[in-house]
């Protein structure tokens, strides 16, 4: 995954800079497409925040996930106010990075909210992040790890 973001700064929920090459390394990571003007995307992030909150937060030792939200928002402000409203403390590409056209067409998004569940090589793992996650609930992550190629103590 760091290859996928090498040398693009990434931001937290508070707006600093995070080096993915040290936040992303072993873990499985959600391509989180998304907008604030968008309703299904106001449904379902609450749904994926509860899912991340959960996964690293409330299990030991914590999961090896990472979400990183690529947004369709209108302008910078609206991207941050969404991710300070409704976001779980999960990274983002920086509002201004045109390299989200290239996610978009590399993931095949036509559509929002979409959660691409990728390996550490950039790799679909689902791009059905969203429906299992309504679906299957936590379950769905011990898949995902098994198709990630990532070898760690975790149990759901």
């Amino acid at each position: 995954m760091v290859d996928v973001f090498s040398g693009r700064p990434l931001v937290s929920k508070d707006g600093l800079s995070v080096d993915p090459e040290e936040a992303l390394p072993n873990k499985v990571v959600g391509l989180y497409f998304s907008a604030a003007w968008c309703s299904p995307c106001r449904d379902f992030t609450p749904i994926l925040c509860d899912f991340y909150t959960e996964l690293l937060e409330e299990t030991e030792p914590p999961a090896p996930f990472e979400v990183v939200f690529i947004s369709s928002d209108h302008s910078a402000e609206e991207m941050a106010s969404y991710m300070r409203a409704m976001h779980g403390n999960w990274l983002a590409l920086p509002f201004h990075d045109p390299y989200k056209h290239d996610l978009k067409k590399k993931y095949n998004v036509t559509a929002i909210p979409k959660l691409v569940i990728v390996k550490q090589t950039g790799e679909v793992i689902t791009d059905k992040g969203r429906k299992q996650i309504r679906d299957k609930g936590l379950s769905c992550f011990r898949n995902w790890l098994e198709g990630a190629d990532i070898f760690q103590n975790f149990s759901t």
